[in-house]
C-alpha cells in the first residue's frame, strides 16, 4: 500500500487486489493545508494507461461480483462499516491533515461514510422490485434490479469519504465494480476508505483506485466504452464536461454540482437561533460545502438586529489548525481555494456590498504556513451582485434585506443554482408555503442549510444536478436498471392488449 523513506511515505494505486506504483513512475505531493511544512504523503501522478489496467480489472471482477448474491455483497460491506467504526477518530485526524476542517467536522464526515455503508448494506436484502398481476390468464409479470457494470467515480476533495461512501457503496451492494478517482487534494482519505473495503473481503477487481489529475485519470475514464455508468460531485463547468465527454458512449451519468443556498429570516423568527443556524450553515466547512448557506435574506423588521448579532458571532469564531480543539474554523484546502475567496472579497467590495467584517487572509504568527482566511460577511447585498448569485466555496455570507416573505422567496430562487435552502419562522402556513415554493431538492425549517442524513436522497434542481439523487434508496437507481420479466405459463401465443376478450 505505501512505502516509507526518508522523504515521506508514497502511496500506492489499488488495482485488481494489488497496491502498485503508476507506470508514470511519477509522484505528487499532498500537504497540510494549516501548516504546508507538514508531508502528508507522495501519490501516484497516474496515466491512462493506469486507469484502462484498472477498467479491465474492474470488468473482469464483474463477471463474478455481478453473481455473487446482494445480501453475500451486503455482509463484506456490513464489516467494512464496522471497521470504519472502529477507526473513526485516526481516520478523522487524517482527513483534517490534508483537508484542513476541524476534527468535530471530519469526525461527522467518517460518520456519515459509516453510516451510509450499514444504511446501503440493508438494502442487500431490499432490493424490491414488483410484481403485478397481468391483462392476460395463465401469465406472469414482475420487475427486478439489473447491475449495469464497470462505474467511473470521481470526487471532490470537501467531504473525501462521505461522498465516495455515497457512490461506491451502493454500486457495490447493486453488484457494479468501481474505478475510483478521488480528488488530488485529499488521496489518504480516499486510500483509507479502499484499504477497508479490502480489509473487509471486496474481492480483486470490484473496487479500484487510481490517484491523479482529471485531465489524464478523469478523462480517460469518461471516454472508455467499457465505463457504463460516471458519478461526479464537483463543479458545474466541470460537470457539463463530464457530461458531454460521457454522451458519445450513452453512459449513464449522474451530476452533483454547485450551490448558492439560501437561509430566508422572517420577521416572527427565533433570530438566536437563525444566528447559529447561519453560522454553521455559512463558516462550517470553511464555506468550503455544496449546502453552505452564503446568502441569508432577512426581513427588514429583524435586520438590524439579526445583523448586529451575526456579525459579532462571526467575529468570534477562533480560526485556526483543525487539529486544534480550540478550533471553530479551519483553513481554505488550497491556495488556489484561498486566492478565490480573496477575488471574491475584491468583487464584493467593487460591487457596492457592505463589508461588516472579516475580508482579509490571514498570514501572520500561527496562520503564516496555511491558507486561512477571516469569517467574512458582507451585508446591505443587492440580489444580483456576483457575490449573491456565484458560488465562492469559501467563508464569505451575502446578507440581503426583504420587506416580505414573497419577496424572500423571489430572491432564493433567483440564481442558478437548486440545492437547498432554509427558513425560519413560527408561523406554520409560511413554512409550508416555503417548502413547496422554494425549487431546490433539499429544504429545512428552523435549522441551516447543512446537514444531510443518508436515508433520505441528496441533490439539487437546475445548474446544481442533472436530476438524479445520491443516498437513500434513490441512489440505488443511479446504479442498476429495471428489467421487466414476463412469464406466460399458458402452453398457447397470447397477445398484450390484443387477446384480452377472454374473461
Amino acid at each position: 500500500m505505501a512505502t516509507a523513506t526518508a522523504q515521506g511515505t508514497t502511496y500506492h494505486n489499488f488495482i485488481d487486489g494489488s497496491w502498485i506504483p503508476s507506470v508514470s513512475g511519477d509522484v505528487f505531493e499532498n500537504r497540510n493545508p494549516a501548516n504546508t511544512d507538514d508531508l502528508i504523503g507522495v501519490f501516484q501522478k497516474s496515466t491512462r494507461q493506469d486507469v484502462q489496467h484498472a477498467i479491465d480489472a474492474a470488468r473482469r471482477a464483474y463477471e463474478h461480483w455481478r453473481l455473487v448474491p446482494a445480501p453475500r455483497r451486503a455482509e463484506i460491506l456490513f464489516r467494512a462499516a464496522q471497521i470504519m467504526a472502529d477507526r473513526k477518530v485516526a481516520l478523522a485526524r487524517d482527513m483534517t491533515r490534508e483537508m484542513g476542517k476541524i476534527l468535530d467536522e471530519t469526525g461527522g464526515d467518517v460518520q456519515e461514510a459509516i453510516d451510509m455503508t450499514f444504511f446501503m448494506a440493508g438494502e442487500g436484502r431490499r432490493q424490491y422490485g414488483q410484481t403485478v398481476p397481468s391483462e392476460l390468464r395463465d401469465k406472469f409479470a414482475m420487475s427486478v434490479r439489473q447491475p449495469l457494470g464497470v462505474c467511473a467515480i470521481i470526487t471532490p476533495w470537501n467531504f473525501p469519504m462521505a461522498i465516495p461512501s455515497w457512490k461506491i457503496i451502493p454500486a457495490l451492494v447493486c453488484g457494479n465494480t468501481v474505478v475510483f478517482k478521488p480528488a488530488t487534494l485529499t488521496p489518504l482519505s480516499a486510500l483509507n476508505f479502499v484499504k477497508i473495503l479490502e480489509e473487509a473481503g471486496v474481492p480483486p477487481g470490484v473496487v479500484n483506485l487510481v490517484t491523479g489529475g482529471g485531465g489524464e485519470v478523469g478523462n480517460a475514464m469518461l471516454v472508455s466504452d467499457e465505463v457504463k455508468v460516471v458519478s461526479f460531485t464537483g463543479s458545474t463547468d466541470v460537470g457539463r464536461t463530464v457530461s458531454e465527454q460521457a454522451a458519445p458512449s450513452f453512459k449513464k451519468v449522474h451530476l452533483e454540482m454547485g450551490g448558492k443556498n439560501v437561509i430566508m429570516v422572517m420577521d416572527d423568527a427565533n433570530v438566536e437561533l437563525a444566528v447559529d443556524g447561519c453560522l454553521w450553515g455559512g463558516f462550517g466547512t470553511t464555506g468550503q460545502r455544496c449546502t453552505a448557506a452564503s446568502r441569508v435574506v432577512v426581513h427588514e423588521k429583524v435586520y438590524a438586529a439579526f445583523v448586529n448579532q451575526f456579525v459579532a458571532r462571526a467575529k468570534a469564531l477562533r480560526v485556526g489548525d483543525g487539529l486544534d480543539p480550540k478550533s471553530q474554523m479551519g483553513p481554505s484546502v488550497s491556495q488556489g481555494q484561498l486566492d478565490t475567496v480573496t477575488k471574491y472579497v475584491a468583487i464584493g467590495k467593487k460591487e457596492g456590498a457592505k463589508l461588516a467584517c472579516g475580508g482579509e487572509p490571514l498570514r501572520e504568527g500561527a496562520y503564516a504556513k496555511g491558507f486561512f482566511h477571516q469569517p467574512t460577511i458582507f451585508t446591505d447585498v443587492a440580489p444580483t451582485m456576483r457575490v449573491a448569485q456565484e458560488e465562492i466555496f469559501g467563508p464569505v455570507v451575502s446578507v440581503m434585506p426583504c420587506r416580505s416573505f414573497d419577496e424572500a422567496i423571489a430572491i432564493g430562487n433567483n440564481v442558478p443554482y437548486g440545492l437547498s435552502a432554509s427558513i425560519y419562522t413560527q408561523d406554520i402556513n409560511k413554512a409550508f408555503a416555503a417548502m413547496r415554493d422554494l425549487y431546490t431538492g433539499i429544504f429545512y425549517v428552523n435549522a441551516p442549510t447543512i446537514g444531510a442524513e443518508v436515508h433520505l436522497p441528496f441533490g439539487g434542481t437546475k445548474a446544481t444536478g442533472n436530476g438524479h439523487r445520491e443516498a437513500g434508496t434513490a441512489a440505488l437507481d443511479v446504479f442498476s436498471e429495471w428489467k421487466s420479466i414476463y412469464i406466460d405459463f399458458s402452453g398457447r401465443l397470447q397477445r398484450a392488449q390484443i387477446d384480452t376478450a377472454d374473461l
